[in-house]
């Protein structure tokens, strides 16, 4: 019997592979031009970064970290962090690093929200959007560099989209979790006012599912993070280019200093982006 049915094998891997080459063999100046602002829009915003003085960008980052958190802890903290990494000479990389996670984090927020909000008002398509995204969430992120591979080529393209990919199902999943659970008697009273559907969407569920969105924002640039080193494989730019570097040639100091690099700023990503507590305080 488990003859008999490998015999008759379903040829999904083959048929998958067709359609990934029929779409770069008859779609290639779509391709072609996708690519190109890609590469163009990153390129120009890590440029931008790296003609920024490093304590000058430093200083903007401890005062973004002073405006959101209202820490002198985590202010002096993201400081004396970014000089380490500067010290270790991983500045442009951190820099490139950055940059990747900031188009990822906005392109699967710009996505995912509005699908999350539509979701919630429409129960059939959230139904049929789970599975989807559970399969997005599970299949090793290893699989999704290969059909970006073929479409792409090498370079930070295939990088950027394999990690839009990867992370856009947590701003879907809280969206969509954050504006279900709005009070209902809260709509109610908007209703009862008088509010148009698009004023309810804006005044009063949005508001009140901002925390569970910006917890969203929070996971989507943690996982954008975790896929740094393995969008490297595919030729992206950033931390992970070392870390690949040290892996190959067996080079422990490369590859301790590269990877405590990528701790540090997945550590302060975490602690400027969350939400701040009502009571503040310099803590």
């Amino acid at each position: 019997m488990e003859e008999w049915f490998e015999g008759w094998k379903i040829p999904l891997g083959k048929w998958i592979d067709g359609l990934v080459k029929w779409i770069s063999t008859n779609l290639q100046d779509v391709i072609n031009a996708i690519s190109s602002a890609i590469k163009v829009t990153i390129d120009g915003t890590v440029d931008l970064l790296q003609w920024c003085p490093p304590l000058l960008l430093i200083a903007l980052i401890a005062g973004l970290a002073w405006y959101l958190q209202r820490s002198i802890v985590l202010t002096i903290g993201t400081v004396l962090s970014l000089l380490l990494i500067v010290n270790l000479g991983y500045w442009d990389a951190t820099v490139e690093t950055l940059g990747l996670i900031l188009w990822a984090t906005l392109v699967s927020m710009v996505v995912g929200v509005p699908l999350g909000i539509a979701a919630a008002h429409r129960p059939w398509l959230w139904t049929a959007m789970r599975p989807v995204l559970d399969l997005m969430q599970t299949i090793p992120t290893f699989v999704y560099l290969i059909p970006t591979l073929v479409l792409f080529g090498l370079g930070v393209v295939p990088g950027l989209i394999s990690t839009v990919v990867f992370a856009i199902p947590a701003p879907i999943r809280l969206t969509y979790l954050g504006i279900s659970a709005v009070p209902k008697p809260l709509i109610e009273a908007g209703e009862a006012f008088g509010a148009t559907r698009r004023q309810l969407l804006y005044k009063v569920e949005i508001p009140q599912a901002l925390p569970t969105i910006m917890a969203g924002v929070n996971q989507c640039i943690m996982l954008s993070l975790s896929m740094v080193v393995i969008a490297a494989l595919v030729g992206a730019n950033g931390l992970g280019k070392p870390v690949v570097r040290a892996l190959n040639s067996v080079n422990g100091p490369m590859g301790y200093e590269s990877g405590l690099a990528i701790v540090i700023i997945a550590i302060l990503l975490d602690r400027i982006c969350k939400q701040r507590s009502k009571g503040g305080g310099n803590d």
